[in-house]
């Protein structure tokens, strides 16, 4: 009996030993030599709440992001930087790296977005299902001891931070860094450094700190952009040609479409006829190729760095997008291209590309350079709409009048300066002639600043209210291009009459990329023999990045101290009082066609007028 308990106590002590060093051993336990991209191949799983296509993850749909992720893993490397498109997979990247982090080597991680609202909801829909969807990492979420934004788990942890919250960003000291969507940064916060620098001094303590900086670009002054420069080395992504095997990387020029004979385009056809050409042997590469392309693909570095590259930069556009169709690239161009807000769009969030902004080279000579073939006053025969934008000054007011056409075609037929306010109302009512000379034109909308003698404007409009409408400029940056608002002083005989904010930055940018568009459709022109005095006052600001508001933006001042930007501001007006005609909507004017009636009058008049012989 005694012997029988002997040998039980040995194997629970053996049991007890042997569980022991098995957790021991799991402790201990280093890391498995394993890439990011093969860890998110073996453990990662994708719910039905974060994908269409719910299941393991795949690299191999993705094979541009494989070399981007494992490079986190080389430990010769600090930072990274990926200077992409929107709708590339960039952020599914990062959630791969952390849930790396927390299952293979785990440590301090700082997640940074550009403000609170965006960290809690990526927290919540985005990291913490992809937590509780992967069972390796589940094990190792502590989710009752976690919160919105401080997530823990085994040995480590992840801070959410907003770039718009200095504090949370100065109080960690992290080994890992994740930079999502940093052009969208505030460039200062408050009396605080800017708050990538704020971040980055964070890993200071590390020394196998990593860096991961991801965003679409805005400008080549954004932060991604500038980032993306400085990288030690940068790489493009180069796929073979299906016929000819030539390595290219995928660009928007060799994107091509059937044509009209007019030069147009059908959106709807080139959405399904759009393919690409390959720039050696100009084979059509169709979508049913892009995927073995891709697969085929490599990173290519575009320079050489002596000795060990630390940092290290990633560029891509949404041609390479699995998800998308060459011609559905195409089709967005082409419904961007006469907007300047939408193309820029286009350029940043489709092309990955900053947008560069031509305005600020503009001179008097670009405006003269957009003359057309009629003369002052002649109003133009795609004309549909004419506006006017006044400029009150002290003593006189400067008035521009412009003709406006499909596609935001328009011309400015007529400018000058008044000191009364009758002789301004004889030009607002003067009708114009067209090219056959019949007076029938006159202004249908004018927009009268209000920021100085804001009472006689309000009278003026007031009792010209059928044509004229009150104008301020906004002292901050708008979302849209202008507001409408009501004039709320009680002591104003205007009260409760309508008054339009506008943003002049916005308009300013319109009329800056439309004068470097050719003479024709969609251009800002001017009539024949157009005045110096003019073409110089249009052309008298630049934009540049100024400070408002802690912060620093882009706005146009004039480019000398005493530089006159009447004409300018009398432009942007015009283009406010186009807008709310509904510019935009305006079709081509179609050729008359005789109609049925006046055809049946005709041969109702023949036939009254037959001789009674040939009856």
């Amino acid at each position: 009996m005694r012997k029988r308990e002997a040998i039980l106590k040995s194997s629970n002590v053996k049991q007890t030993l042997d569980e022991a060093i098995k957790r021991a051993l799991q402790i201990f336990k280093p890391p498995e030599k394993i890439s990011v991209s093969e860890w998110a191949d073996k453990y990662r799983l994708l719910s039905s709440e974060e994908t269409s296509k719910p299941g393991a993850w795949k690299t191999a749909s993705v094979p541009y992001m494989k070399f981007i992720m494992d490079c986190f893993a080389d430990e010769r490397i600090k930072e990274i930087c990926w200077l992409k498109c929107t709708q590339i997979g960039g952020t599914e990247g990062l959630l791969n790296m952390v849930g790396y982090v927390i299952d293979q080597d785990p440590g301090r991680i700082m997640y940074v977005l550009p403000d609170e609202e965006l960290c809690k909801d990526f927290s919540e829909l985005r990291l913490q299902k992809m937590l509780k969807s992967c069972p390796t990492l589940a094990e190792k979420f502590y989710m009752n001891d976690s919160k919105d934004t401080l997530l823990k788990f085994k040995s480590g942890f992840i801070v959410f931070g907003s770039a718009r919250v200095p504090g949370k960003l100065a109080t960690w000291s992290t080994r890992y860094v994740m930079l999502d969507e940093i052009d969208k940064f505030p460039l200062w916060s408050g009396r605080e450094a800017n708050p990538l620098k704020l971040v980055e001094e964070r890993t200071k303590n590390w020394w196998n700190s990593k860096i991961v900086k991801v965003s679409t670009p805005t400008l080549k002054t954004g932060a991604i952009y500038q980032a993306y420069e400085k990288s030690d080395i940068k790489y493009d992504y180069y796929v073979p040609c299906p016929y000819c095997g030539h390595e290219q990387t995928f660009t928007f020029k060799n994107i091509t479409w059937p044509k009209n004979e007019d030069g147009t385009s059908d959106i709807t056809i080139v959405r399904n006829a759009a393919y690409y050409e390959c720039e050696k042997c100009k084979g059509r590469i169709d979508d049913r190729h892009k995927a073995a392309m891709l697969r085929a693909g490599k990173w290519k570095p575009k320079n050489k760095v002596a000795g060990k590259a630390r940092s290290i930069g990633f560029h891509i556009n949404s041609i390479y997008s699995p998800w998308l169709t060459f011609g559905s690239v195409a089709a967005e161009f082409l419904s961007s291209k006469d907007d300047p807000a939408a193309l820029m769009n286009f350029v940043n969030s489709w092309l990955g590309e900053p947008w560069e902004d031509k305005a600020a080279t503009l001179d008097s000579s670009k405006v003269l350079e957009k003359q057309s073939d009629l003369q002052e006053s002649v109003i133009p025969d795609y004309t549909q709409i004419i506006t006017a934008g006044v400029d009150v000054q002290k003593n006189r007011m400067y008035w521009s009048i412009r003709a406006w056409g499909a596609h935001y075609t328009s011309q400015n037929i007529a400018h000058g300066m008044v000191e009364t306010w009758e002789e301004l109302e004889f030009i607002m009512n003067k009708r114009w002639p067209d090219t056959n000379g019949e007076l029938k034109w006159q202004v249908h909308l004018c927009a009268v600043d209000s920021g100085y003698d804001t009472e006689n404007v309000y009278d003026f409009c007031l009792m010209n209210q059928d044509w004229a409408v009150p104008v301020k400029g906004s002292s901050t940056q708008m979302v849209a291009r202008f507001k409408k608002s009501i004039i709320d002083n009680v002591s104003s005989k205007s009260y409760g009459q309508t008054l339009y904010i506008v943003d002049g930055d916005q308009y300013k940018n319109v009329i800056a990329a439309r004068l470097n568009r050719p003479v024709g459709i969609g251009c800002f022109m001017v009539f024949k023999d157009c005045d110096l005095d003019y073409a110089e006052q249009l052309t008298s600001e630049h934009k540049i990045r100024t400070k408002k508001n802690n912060r620093e933006v882009e706005t146009w001042v004039p480019k000398t101290s005493h530089a006159q930007n009447h004409y300018l501001d009398t432009e942007v007006y015009a283009a406010l009082a186009a807008d709310l005609l509904q510019v935009r909507y305006l079709d081509e004017i179609q050729p008359e066609v005789e109609s049925n009636s006046v055809v049946r009058d005709k041969e109702e008049d023949d036939w009254i007028n037959i001789k009674e012989e040939d009856w």
